[in-house]
């Protein structure tokens, strides 16, 4: 196994081995060293030190910040050479106090040996510990063995169940690992209480399980499976008993091809921000929830007409379930229900593209990024029974709002309210009356520069007559 090591995080292993504690590197980032993938995130363990010299000497080194029930947790920046945090631990007990994931009392104990302090870990592959002096993996519970056979395994059965956020960790990481949750494992886990868990924590783990995997389709059908869904996501149990037209998708129900289109999407994600990756992929898993209420049988053929609209409220429940609004300053809940609106546009323009007028795209760039719909509708397409259809609407659409460049968002209007205050028109709202008659001329091309968008307002301020809407 190799585990490149950055300079800062050396320099931190060596301070506190030189202060008289004896340090690893801990947790998810042995687990991907020992399969070989890429290592961002390095947490730290340091056995032997009293928390306030383990503290003291973390501040000879960067900027460190206490938290925890009992400050059992340092998390270091500023360190030389490294943008991102590093979070060194007291080797620690874990006692359970109360209900749900804040109800474990949590406190440090440097004395504790190597397998007890591993024993608190969720699942064995996370209980490693990397020694970068002698460059060896200590594995008390077995993880390698399991990783190896595509095994998740809880480390401690009898207090695994201490929090509930658990099961859905399986879930995330059996979907990113593509791992087999072992029965014993996956029975602990059906039986946890979600209901005691915070939304914030159950969306942090749908988050990884949308954004890390590769075919997050595994993790939900967990959530089936483990009947998960009533307590998590109660939106998408209808899908599974809503049929659809075999002619258009032969790969079966809503739900089916739900868990296609979300592999599809997840696979088109990886150039966008965390935002916007998100909003595509939540568009993609919320895309058809209007089906359930709108599926008919009408001559013989099942039509589910107007689903896309259907499912904007049934979107908005399941956003609310999660307290999904803004990310990074990002309206993610807007753009979601945009593109669930509007996840059939691209198809129907092109369908239209003889008759369509470039206003008409340009119009729907001010109801959601192009580009995300793009990415969505594309998924949609290749979601039904995966090789059997061509996305060429979805290509053409792309090239149209690339060609208008409208793939992010909508023409900058060219007439400005301060450019109406220049002609002498007063504050007020004929103000916004001309701006809007302009600005909708600009989106059908009539009006291409700013000096054509002044001539309009001219033209419409000089008439006796209201700009019509």
């Amino acid at each position: 196994m190799v585990l490149d090591l950055p300079p800062a995080v050396r320099r931190v292993l060596a301070a506190l081995d030189a202060a008289g504690g004896r340090s690893f590197v801990v947790g998810g980032a042995v687990r991907d060293a020992v399969l070989g993938r890429a290592v961002t995130d390095f947490d730290v363990e340091a056995y032997g030190l009293p928390a306030d010299r383990l503290e003291s000497t973390l501040r000879s080194l960067g900027r460190v910040d206490a938290v925890g029930q009992a400050f059992t947790v340092f998390k270091v920046t500023g360190l030389e050479g490294m943008d991102g945090v590093v979070d060194v631990s007291l080797p620690r007990r874990d006692s359970k106090v109360g209900p749900g994931h804040k109800g474990i009392a949590v406190v440090g104990d440097p004395g504790l040996s190597i397998e007890e302090a591993s024993r608190r870990r969720d699942f064995t592959i996370n209980a490693m510990l990397f020694d970068a002096s002698s460059g060896t993996v200590l594995d008390p519970h077995g993880g390698r063995r399991d990783l190896e056979a595509r095994v998740l395994r809880a480390v401690d059965p009898a207090r695994f169940g201490d929090d509930p956020l658990r099961a859905l960790r399986a879930v995330q990481l059996a979907a990113r690992l593509e791992m087999t949750v072992e029965s014993a494992t996956a029975t602990l886990a059906a039986a946890m209480p979600l209901a005691e868990l915070p939304a914030e924590r159950v969306f942090g783990e749908i988050e990884k399980l949308l954004l890390k995997a590769a075919r997050p389709s595994l993790g939900l059908v967990l959530l089936r499976d483990w009947g998960m869904l009533p307590e998590v996501a109660p939106e998408l149990i209808p899908l599974a008993s809503t049929p659809q037209d075999p002619q258009w998708h032969p790969e079966g129900d809503v739900w089916t091809h739900t868990l296609q289109v979300v592999d599809q999407a997840a696979g088109l994600i990886a150039d966008l921000d965390r935002p916007r990756a998100l909003s595509v992929m939540l568009g993609a898993l919320c895309h058809d929830l209007g089906k359930p209420s709108t599926t008919r049988l009408e001559e013989g053929r099942i039509r589910s007409r107007g689903h896309e609209e259907a499912g904007v409220p049934p979107t908005l429940s399941l956003l609310d379930r999660w307290n999904v609004h803004t990310l990074l300053g990002y309206d993610v809940r807007a753009q979601v229900t945009a593109l669930v609106g509007q996840h059939l546009k691209p198809g129907q323009l092109y369908d239209e593209r003889e008759r369509v007028s470039d206003g008409a795209i340009r119009r729907l760039a001010a109801k959601c990024e192009p580009e995300l719909l793009y990415r969505v509708a594309r998924a949609d397409c290749l979601g039904r029974a995966p090789g059997l259809f061509e996305p060429v609407a979805m290509e053409w659409f792309r090239e149209k709002i690339r060609q208008l460049d409208v793939a992010e968002r909508p023409p900058e209007p060219l007439l400005k309210g301060r450019d109406l205050l220049a002609l002498g028109l007063s504050p007020g709202p004929r103000i916004g009356e001309v701006l809007r008659v302009v600005y909708e001329r600009q989106m059908d091309g009539a009006v291409t520069t700013t000096d054509e968008a002044l001539l309009e307002a001219k033209r419409m301020l000089g008439s006796k007559d209201s700009p019509s809407s």
